[in-house]
């Protein structure tokens, strides 16, 4: 599950500009990775998790998750000590102190993994997603550790940066010129870039030609099974028979304790009807729960088979938001 990167480098390599585009930002950042081969990208990108976990759950983080649980409670427990009893300044004092080293300990953490999360590697990386898809190159799924964003919310500290969204490369030779602006010099040595892009590949074809070996030809992406699609459709329903099978158990003992008590016949009445039905609830509820399973473990294994399909240089097509969060959850698993 962790093998799947939010683009791969032959998608990225597929547009000359695209590649230009992605060599400055490396250029600019001064980062010692090259983003397009897949292998480095994915090395990086696990350290970097690895790092950033660290810093935000390190001892210093405990430190100061423990002393805040310290500086509130000990206001009100301190004076009911009876070795504290007429002193106040233990009853009380040591709230205060605890309560800075808390906050001063937190606002450490705040700022370290903040500052893991701007590393100019990671900040190109944003960058050159914000590219990928400015030429239209999908994006499977944006990590939510690579935006600062944490599973429970939805806000990004760093997001992808949005940037125009480029024209397509020219079918021919025949199309119009390029854009005539302030980017003219970028535009001069894309075209030159996709010029020396173009004339390699005639060579390459040319030669395989020359040796009667055809062309690889792209993988195929795997085509979505209906029990993903059942999954997506069913990932969030669900969830509540257990709740109503107690509740429904509860009603049955309580008419039972009311009908012993009041002696009223309606009260082993309500047991007769709830008990049956808390137990078909449960039921209904384990076998949806099967049944989950099965398609979460389809929707794991079609992932892979993206991952796999990436791996081979196709361009894998973006995620559901149902897939996203599943990556997610798989590659928490992973990293626990």
């Amino acid at each position: 599950m962790t093998g799947l990167l939010p683009v791969s480098g032959a998608a990225l390599s597929a547009d000359a500009r695209l590649l230009s585009s992605i060599r400055a930002v490396g250029a600019r950042r001064g980062v010692d990775v090259d983003y397009t081969d897949d292998a480095a990208t994915a090395e990086m990108l696990a350290w970097h998790r690895r790092t950033l976990s660290a810093a935000e759950h390190g001892p210093l983080m405990w430190l100061g998750s423990l002393a805040l649980v310290a500086a509130i409670v000990w206001p009100f427990l301190g004076h009911t000590m009876p070795a504290f009893e007429g002193r106040p300044e233990l009853a009380f004092g040591p709230a205060g102190p605890l309560l800075v080293v808390a906050v001063t300990s937190l606002v450490v953490v705040r700022r370290r993994w903040k500052r893991e999360l701007l590393h100019p590697r990671l900040a190109g990386y944003r960058e050159v997603l914000g590219l990928a898809r400015a030429h239209g190159v999908p994006v499977t799924h944006v990590p939510g550790w690579l935006v600062g964003r944490s599973m429970s919310g939805d806000r990004e500290t760093v997001p992808v940066p949005a940037y125009a969204e480029v024209e397509p490369l020219p079918a021919g030779p025949g199309a119009g010129p390029g854009p005539a602006s302030g980017e003219e010099a970028e535009a001069t040595e894309a075209t030159e870039v996709t010029e020396e892009a173009t004339e390699e590949a005639a060579e390459g074809a040319a030669k395989g030609a020359t040796e009667g070996v055809a062309p690889a030809a792209p993988p195929a992406v795997p085509a979505k099974p209906a029990s993903v699609e059942s999954y997506e459709a069913m990932a969030d329903e669900g969830g509540w028979h257990d709740e109503a099978g107690c509740l429904l158990l509860f009603v049955g003992i309580g008419g039972v304790a009311w009908a012993v008590s009041e002696g009223n016949a309606l009260g082993h009445l309500a047991a007769v009807l709830a008990v049956p039905l808390a137990i078909t609830t449960w039921l209904a509820g384990a076998r949806q729960g099967r049944e989950r399973q099965r398609l979460r473990e389809a929707a794991v294994a079609y992932v892979q088979a993206l991952s796999a399909a990436q791996s081979a240089g196709a361009s894998v097509p973006e995620l559901s938001p149902v897939l996203r969060k599943l990556l997610e959850e798989e590659a928490e698993k992973v990293r626990g």
